[in-house]
C-alpha cells in the first residue's frame, strides 16, 4: 500500500498555535556574574605598591625622629668653645693651659706628608673610596666584635668621627648614631675629601685641653706641626682614639705604645717604607712627664684671670715664674720630705720665692705633690707664724726710733697668769735688742711690743706690710700666735729687706689677647716705713744667720739674713729669709708641717727650714754658674 505523506500544518496553523509565557520565579533578583578573577602578579604588584608608600611614610616618620633635634649642618665652620688662656714661664717655655687651645689653622700643603697619612693608616683607611659611611669597614668591625665576643673595632669613617667632634656630644644611643651617619653623608656632599681632612686635623680635640695637630704639637713638642717628625706625627695621630688617657703629658707610656701601632699601620699600608719604620721607632723618645708641681702657682694665676680681664678673649700670659729657681724649689723640697723630713715625721711643705724688689713671684710650691694635693698651703692654709712675727714687734719698736745696739731685759716675765718662757736661753739680764732679734728671746720679744705700743701697733705694722692674718689682741701676738699665711710673711720679709717698700706678690709679666698687649694687674712698690727701721731690721735678720738661731741658713759669700720660728709642740716649723745675689734681692719663705696638726719630731725653724733655704740658693747659684760657662 502506498505510503502515504503525513500532513503538515499550515503556516497559518503555525501561526496561530498558543505561545508559552514564561514568568520569572518568585524571590530576590540574581546577582551579575563576577568579572574574572586576577593573576597572581597583578595581587603582588598591588601589595608591592601599598608596602612602599607605607614603608617610605615611615622611613620618612622614622628620619623626622631621629633628625628633628639635629644641629644645624651648615654651621660647621663656627667655633663654640671656651676662650683660652696659656701662662709662660718667665723664659717663654709653656706652663699650662685652660679652655680650648687652638693652634694655627694649616692645609694640608703646610703639613709633611706623613701627618695626614698617620692619622687616615690608623683611623680610616677607605677615607677615599667610602660617601661617609664605609660599609665593608662596618661589616668588618661587626665579625672582628663579633668573633671576639667584646667590642675590639670600630666602624666608625673619619667623617662620622668629624660629625660628632663638630656636632655632637659623646652618648652612646642609637639616635646619636643615626644623626652622626646622616651629618657625615651630609659633610661629605658639601666638602671635599682634603676639605674634611684638612677640617679635622684643625679641629680633633687631642687632650690637655687643645684642639688641632698645630696646637698640640705645640703644647706636647714645642714646634709647630709644620715642623712634626714622622715619630711625632704618630704620635698625635693616636691620640683621637683616647685623648685625655694617651696624651703625652699624661701618660707617655701609653702615648709610645699607640704611636708604634700607627707606624705599624702606616708600614701595612704602605705609607712609609720598612727602613722608615725602623728608624722611626729608634727616634722615638716622649719628652718625660713635666713637673706638675707648677701647678700651684698656675692656680693662683688662673684665680686673678677672671677679675682682671672679664670677658671671652683668648689670652697669652707670660708669668714670673723662673724655671731655675721653680726647679731648684721642688727638687730640694722632695729630696728634704723624702729624707730627714720622713725621719722627723714632716709630710708636708710649702715654699716661696720673690723678688723682693718687686714682688714678682719666681717661685712657687704649695705642698708635696700637686697631682695628689692642688690644695696650695703657701697661699691658702692659714698657720700660727711663731717665732717669725717677732719682727713685727722689733720693727714697730725701730720706727719709735730705737736701734738695734739699744739694750732690753730678757728676765722673766708675768702678765697676769701668762708667763711665757725662753726655753734653753739662759738669762742674761740685759741684751741688745739684735742678741735678742738673733737669739729668739720670747721675753725680750714681749718686752719690746709692750715698748712699742702693745698689740695694736704690732698688727698695725703686719698689716701694713700686706700681712691680713688673725691676730690676738693680747700679748701673746708678740710670739706669733696669730694665723697668717706664708705668702703675705715673705712678702712682709721683702719690704723689710729692700727698705722698707711693701710689696704685694704678682704672678703676671706680660699678657696678650690676640696680638694686643694688656696691662696686668699690679701694685708698685709703696713706702711704708721708715728706710732707717727698715735698715735697722736687715741687719737683725743679718744677725740671725750669722750667729743666731739661723746659722744653717747661711751660705759662704752670699749675705743673707731672716728670722725662725716653731710653734708649741713641733706643730709648725719656719724660716723666712733674703739673699743678695749677683741676679738681685730674692725672698724665701719656708714652712714645714703637717695636715692634720700633729707634731714634728723635734723640728724647729732653725734646723730643717733653714737648711732648705741654703740648699734652694746652693742649688741656684749652682745652675747660674754653669750657665755662665763656656
Amino acid at each position: 500500500m502506498p505510503r502515504v505523506a503525513a500532513a503538515r500544518p499550515r503556516p497559518e496553523a503555525r501561526a496561530a498555535a498558543p505561545r508559552t509565557t514564561r514568568h520569572p520565579p518568585s524571590g530576590p533578583e540574581p546577582r551579575p556574574k563576577p568579572p574574572a578573577r586576577r593573576g597572581l602578579g597583578g595581587r603582588l604588584l598591588r601589595l608591592g605598591v601599598i608596602l612602599v608608600i607605607w614603608g617610605a611614610i615611615g622611613f620618612a616618620a622614622l628620619l623626622l625622629f631621629f633628625a628633628w633635634d639635629m644641629p644645624r649642618a651648615d654651621r660647621v665652620l663656627e667655633q663654640q668653645r671656651r676662650p683660652s688662656v696659656t701662662l709662660q714661664t718667665s723664659a717663654g717655655g709653656l706652663l699650662a693651659t685652660q679652655g680650648d687651645l687652638f693652634g694655627e689653622v694649616l692645609r694640608l700643603s703646610d703639613m709633611p706628608a706623613h701627618l695626614p697619612a698617620a692619622l687616615l693608616a690608623i683611623e680610616d683607611r677607605r677615607f677615599r673610596e667610602h660617601f661617609g659611611l664605609d660599609v665593608v669597614g662596618l661589616a668588618r668591625a661587626i665579625y672582628a666584635n663579633w668573633t671576639a665576643g667584646e667590642v675590639v673595632q670600630g666602624g666608625s669613617t673619619l667623617t662620622q668621627q668629624l660629625a660628632k667632634n663638630l656636632y655632637l656630644s659623646g652618648e652612646r644611643s642609637l639616635r646619636r648614631k643615626v644623626q652622626e651617619a646622616l651629618l657625615a653623608i651630609w659633610l661629605e656632599r658639601r666638602f671635599t675629601k682634603d676639605e674634611l681632612l684638612e677640617i679635622y686635623l684643625n679641629r680633633v680635640y687631642l687632650g690637655a685641653g687643645v684642639f688641632g695637630v698645630d696646637a698640640a704639637a705645640r703644647v706636647y713638642f714645642g714646634v709647630s706641626a709644620r715642623r712634626v717628625t714622622l715619630w711625632q706625627a704618630a704620635v698625635l695621630a693616636g691620640l683621637p682614639q683616647a685623648p685625655s688617657r694617651l696624651n703625652p703629658r699624661a701618660n707617655p707610656e701609653g702615648a709610645a705604645a699607640r704611636a708604634r701601632e700607627v707606624l705599624a699601620a702606616m708600614r701595612a699600608t704602605g705609607a712609609i717604607t720598612e727602613a722608615q719604620h725602623e728608624q722611626a721607632l729608634r727616634d722615638l723618645a716622649i719628652p718625660p712627664r713635666p713637673s706638675r708641681n707648677g701647678g700651684w702657682f698656675a692656680d693662683w694665676v688662673f684665680e686673678e684671670i677672671p677679675r682682671a680681664f672679664p670677658g671671652s678673649q683668648d689670652l697669652v700670659v707670660r708669668t714670673t715664674l723662673d724655671p731655675r729657681w721653680q726647679a731648684a724649689v721642688e727638687s730640694r723640697l722632695a729630696a728634704l720630705l723624702d729624707g730627714p723630713g720622713r725621719e722627723a715625721r714632716v709630710s708636708q711643705g710649702a715654699v716661696v720665692v720673690l723678688d723682693a724688689t718687686t714682688g714678682a713671684v719666681r717661685a712657687m710650691a704649695g705642698g708635696r705633690d700637686f697631682r695628689r694635693s692642688p690644695f696650695n698651703r703657701a697661699t691658702d692654709a692659714r698657720r700660727q707664724p711663731g717665732s717669725t712675727f717677732k719682727a713685727f714687734s722689733y720693727l714697730a719698736l725701730l720706727e719709735r726710733g730705737a736701734s738695734p745696739a739699744d739694750p732690753i731685759s730678757d728676765a722673766p716675765l708675768a702678765l697676769g697668769r701668762w708667763s711665757p718662757s725662753n726655753g734653753q736661753w739662759r738669762t742674761r739680764g740685759t741684751v741688745t735688742l739684735e742678741e735678742a732679734f738673733a737669739h729668739s728671746v720670747n721675753t725680750a720679744a714681749v718686752r719690746a711690743m709692750q715698748q712699742a705700743g702693745g698689740p695694736r701697733a704690732v698688727a698695725d705694722v703686719a698689716m701694713r706690710l700686706g700681712v691680713r692674718g688673725r691676730f690676738p689682741r693680747d700679748a701673746s701676738l708678740a710670739l706669733g700666735t696669730g694665723e697668717v699665711t706664708l705668702l703675705e710673711m715673705t712678702a712682709a720679709y721683702a719690704a723689710m729687706a729692700n727698705g722698707g717698700r711693701r710689696v704685694t706678690p704678682f704672678g703676671m709679666a706680660r699678657v696678650e689677647a690676640e696680638g694686643r698687649a694688656l696691662a696686668p694687674p699690679r701694685q708698685e712698690p709703696a713706702q711704708v716705713i721708715p728706710s732707717a727701721a727698715a735698715e735697722g731690721m736687715r741687719q737683725m735678720m743679718q744677725a740671725v744667720t750669722r750667729y743666731g738661731t739661723g746659722r744653717q741658713a747661711a751660705l759662704p759669700g752670699v749675705t743673707t739674713g731672716g728670722k725662725t720660728g716653731t710653734t708649741q709642740e713641733h706643730r709648725d716649723a719656719w724660716f723666712i729669709g733674703f739673699a743678695a745675689l749677683p741676679s738681685g734681692l730674692v725672698a724665701i719663705g719656708v714652712w714645714l708641717g703637717n695636715d692634720d696638726n700633729t707634731g714634728m719630731e723635734d723640728v724647729r725653724g732653725g734646723t730643717l727650714p733653714a737648711r732648705l733655704f741654703r740648699e734652694i740658693l746652693e742649688t741656684v747659684r749652682e745652675t747660674q754658674t754653669a750657665q755662665r760657662l763656656p
